[in-house]
This record gives structure tokens, C-alpha cells and sequence, in this order.
């Protein structure tokens, strides 16, 4: 349950944890340095070619993780066609999806464990003001390999609700969401704690 890491092996699983997470800090910060649409299509192609060497079906789960984004795209879309601004809503879409592509792209190819590692590293220097770094570390890890998780959990409560209603599911699968969330969030701490917890 807690791996993120696609088993379809590329050359960037290779690559170590930090140059991965410094390297996506560094691309994702040039994204809003960009301001034409033709560098910023540049930026997703690359992104997406940096798919290719994991063949079809890692280009094809990296797909499925985009899911999620599209509500937002299409408030963004909706918005600025409301506003007739499509050159700005269009770069605002691009950096959307290349920023979270390309950090897909780091999760899948790099262990949870890794990133803690790396996350604890450059946390030490807290551990002066008394906020442990295993402990931030870790908690940053759980959010990152959670967010799919609660999005997939989310979808087949509504799956479940249409199969059974013919009403929209609306603000109604907001109580089980919630509590499949808690029993998650409760079977983790209780695996942290036969594990020695997070100290």
C-alpha cells in the first residue's frame, strides 16, 4: 500500500532521489519563467517523452494519474473563456499539467523510502528548533502517496453510488469518503506503531 513506484523499470529509476526531486524543483520553478505557448508545449513534450522509455503501459498508468486534474481544467477553461483571455488560460493549463506530470513522473520512478531519506536530510537542520526531521519527512511521504489513494477511493464511492442511484452523488459521498479516509489513516497508524512508530 505504501509504494508508489511503478514496477515497470526506466532509466530514471536509476537515477538517485535527490538529483530527481532538485531537478523537478528547478523545472517546475522555469515553467512560470515561460511565457509563450510554444516553450511551454516544449517543456510538456519533454516531459512526456521522458515517458516513452517505460514503454505503454508506464506512459499509460502516467495518463490515469492525470485524472484527477480534470475538474480543474475544466473550471480553467470555463473561466477564461468567460473572461476571453484562451492565450492565458491555455499557458495556465500547460503548467498545470506538465508541473504535475512531471511530478507523477519523480513518484513513479523513485521509492517512498528515498524521498524520505532525502526529506529528512534537508529537514535537519529543524530538528534545533525541536520538530524532528523523521517525523516531517515522513509525514510529507504519507501525503504524497495518499493524494492518489483518496482520489481512487474517492471514484469508486461514486462508482458505487451510480450503480445504485440514479441521482447525482453530490455533497452525499462526502460521509463515506470521510470515514474510508479515517479507517485508512487509523490502519497506517496502527501499521506505524507495530513498526516502532516514526521516531
Amino acid at each position: 500500500m505504501l509504494a508508489l513506484t511503478s514496477p515497470v523499470a526506466t532509466p530514471l529509476h536509476r537515477l538517485p532521489a535527490g538529483a530527481k526531486l532538485a531537478a523537478l524543483a528547478l523545472f517546475t520553478a522555469a515553467l512560470f519563467r515561460f511565457d509563450t505557448l510554444p516553450a511551454l508545449a516544449a517543456a510538456l513534450g519533454t516531459v512526456a517523452a521522458l515517458h516513452l522509455p517505460g514503454g505503454l503501459p508506464f506512459a499509460s498508468h502516467a495518463l490515469r494519474l492525470l485524472r484527477p486534474l480534470w475538474p480543474f481544467v475544466l473550471i480553467l477553461i470555463l473561466w477564461h473563456l468567460w473572461t476571453d483571455d484562451l492565450r492565458g488560460g491555455s499557458a495556465l493549463l500547460l503548467r498545470l499539467i506538465t508541473a504535475v506530470a512531471a511530478a507523477n513522473l519523480v513518484t513513479m520512478t523513485t521509492r517512498l523510502s528515498d524521498m524520505i531519506a532525502v526529506i529528512e536530510g534537508l529537514a535537519a537542520p529543524l530538528a534545533r528548533l525541536g520538530l524532528p526531521p523523521r517525523t516531517l519527512a515522513l509525514a510529507i511521504a504519507l501525503t504524497i502517496r495518499f493524494l492518489p489513494v483518496l482520489s481512487d477511493r474517492l471514484s469508486r464511492i461514486t462508482e458505487a453510488w451510480r450503480a445504485r442511484s440514479a441521482r447525482r452523488p453530490g455533497w452525499r459521498i462526502l460521509v463515506p469518503a470521510t470515514l474510508a479516509t479515517l479507517d485508512d489513516a487509523d490502519q497506517v497508524a496502527e501499521a506505524l506503531r507495530a513498526r516502532g512508530g516514526a521516531g
